[in-house]
């Protein structure tokens, strides 16, 4: 995400004190297993994602009238079940839920805040795979983030866009709403015609009948639910192949088209840059979803898994940065949100890496212009490896701080072991989950200088740190 200072990376249902609190639920009587936990046990949203199951696949079939900004949905979620379960939960904000199916047979359900509990016919044994449908409606609405910004599903004043960081994808779609918890996804998108409905991964079909459009897209790659996107309006359409065959699929509101045209240009550039720096791309194809959003949207743009949503046109250093995501954070996601500065400290060294590309401040002079700036303290606010508070998690520290750490990182360990680090990070732990602790051991691994201090003062450390590399 990009949700810098100057520049600023987002229901009217308010992402409150409620969706901070862990919820619970009892489960049916007599049927064997527990009640599963309505929380993943995220440190700073403890009341996002569920327990006792992992999800696999989602298929999403949506029918959205955009004049009458009604949603007709149903999902098809496969799980496997890690734990006997009598009950589960899944995690959907507002929308009317009219029936629940599991494997096949009705199942009791009821809502608590945004919590969709399900008790299924028969209990689920541990190990089992089950699938679960849920046919759903209503008119989406966003949500408030702790830090004040607006993300979920977004209506516009062609159709609507989708930010789901850090909650967001309860307003569209039920599911296990955080980041440790990925899956594959298919998503089947039905619009008025002359419309185009955009998604993550490949477009397998486009087909119009009756007044209506509908788009196939799959996702075939592991996706955390945060990364999910649909777009929805009158775009301009471009589809091409960078030189090395990748897809590319751009939409861009008719509105932001001049100013997004050059820096969209260089997007196969970056794709060929980023690759020689992180190693090979991750994905089956790239692209970008550019919308003309309403002013209440203050943020700038969402790393959307293959499909980066950018709230008006972007800057080249912007298209940067969300592609640099690609690897660190959708391909390798953090395990909690504690630790979104794996995402944002790599995705802001990758515009520092740029700028010197272009011939601008080398990473060190950027790191000594912001350590020696005595005009915003803010940098030094709280560490990015602890951020505290869940308003936290999109603040500079997480953005800026961490980009410096990776740069105190390279001064210590040299540049041949700091470039290695960029390549073999994300090829190892490539569409899953990582956490700090496990950064700091796959570093401390490919060097015999000891990190111990470094990651003591510039990731964890309060305040600004008095020691340079």
């Amino acid at each position: 995400m990009n949700r810098r200072p100057f520049r600023s990376c987002g229901a009217t249902a308010a992402l409150s004190v409620a969706l901070l609190l862990s919820s619970c639920t009892s489960g049916a009587v007599g049927v064997r297993g527990t009640a599963g936990s309505g929380s993943a046990g995220d440190p700073l949203f403890p009341a996002l994602g569920n327990g006792g199951y992992q999800v696999r696949h989602y298929g999403l079939d949506l029918d959205y009238d955009v004049k009458k900004k009604h949603l007709d949905a149903t999902a098809e979620i496969t799980a496997e079940a890690t734990k006997d379960l009598r009950s589960f939960q899944l995690d959907l904000q507002g929308l009317r839920v009219s029936d629940v199916r599991v494997d096949g047979k009705d199942a009791a359900f009821s809502r608590k805040g945004h919590k969709l509990i399900v008790r299924p016919a028969e209990g689920l044994r541990k190990g089992s795979e089950f699938r679960t449908r849920v046919n759903y409606g209503g008119t989406p609405q966003e949500l408030k983030d702790p830090d004040g910004s607006r993300e979920g599903w977004v209506k516009t004043a062609d159709g609507a866009f989708v930010s789901g960081e850090p909650a967001g994808s309860m307003t569209w779609f039920p599911g296990n709403n955080h980041p440790d918890d990925k899956a594959t996804y298919d998503f089947t998108i039905t619009v008025p015609k002359g419309y185009t409905a955009v998604a993550n991964g490949d477009l397998r079909s486009e087909k119009v009948s009756g007044g209506r459009a509908t788009f196939k897209w799959h996702n075939g790659q592991p996706m955390a639910s945060y990364l999910a996107t649909a777009g929805i309006g009158r775009f301009d359409v471009s589809r091409s192949r960078t030189p090395d065959g990748l897809p590319l699929y751009v939409a861009v509101d008719p509105a932001e088209a001049k100013a997004s045209r050059k820096p969209l240009e260089r997007l196969p550039e970056i794709v060929k840059w980023e690759s020689g720096l992180f190693g090979p791309y991750p994905f089956s194809s790239a692209g970008a979803i550019v919308d003309h959003t309403p002013a209440r949207i203050t943020w700038v743009a969402l790393e959307s898994q293959t499909k980066p949503v950018y709230a008006g046109a972007p800057d080249t250093e912007t298209v940067v940065h969300e592609m640099a995501h690609q690897w660190f954070g959708d391909s390798v996601t953090p395990k909690t949100w504690k630790d979104t500065w794996l995402n944002e400290g790599f995705a802001t060294y990758a515009e520092w890496l740029w700028e010197e590309r272009e011939g601008g401040k080398t990473p060190q002079q950027q790191f000594d212009a912001l350590y020696k700036d005595d005009t915003d303290a803010s940098r030094w606010d709280f560490p990015p490896g602890n951020p505290g508070t869940p308003k936290n998690v999109t603040e500079t520290p997480v953005y800026e701080r961490g980009a410096m750490l990776l740069q105190q990182l390279r001064n210590a360990v040299g540049d041949k072991t700091f470039f290695k680090i960029l390549k073999e990070w994300p090829a190892k732990y490539r569409y899953s989950n990582a956490d700090s602790k496990e950064f700091i051991a796959f570093c401390q691994a490919r060097t015999n200088v000891d990190l111990t201090e470094l990651f003591d003062e510039w990731l964890y450390g309060k305040g600004k740190p008095e020691k340079v590399y």
